[in-house]
């Protein structure tokens, strides 16, 4: 997946979705990351794709995006 079709998906975290990723090509397989009341952090200079959920920034690599899931707040996402 591209940096910029990735920032444009998560252009709809604001605080009010959750979000999970999966990622490939990690050392232990596919590895997966769950972010509660995203937001997308606008861009900066660094050109880096980063998620917040207020307590946390996570930097996203997005060539290694295998797949997102956008919930609504509240939903369940790693138990599906």
């Amino acid at each position: 997946m591209h940096y910029q079709q990735l920032r444009q998906a998560l252009g709809e975290l604001n605080g009010e979705r959750d979000v999970l990723f999966a990622f490939c090509g990690t050392d232990d397989g596919a590895a997966s990351l769950q972010v509660t009341n995203a937001m997308l952090v606008p861009q900066e200079a660094d050109q880096m794709l980063k998620v917040t959920d207020g307590q946390s920034i996570y930097i996203i690599d997005a060539e290694r995006v295998a797949w997102v899931r956008i919930g609504l707040n509240g939903s369940a996402l790693a138990s599906k």
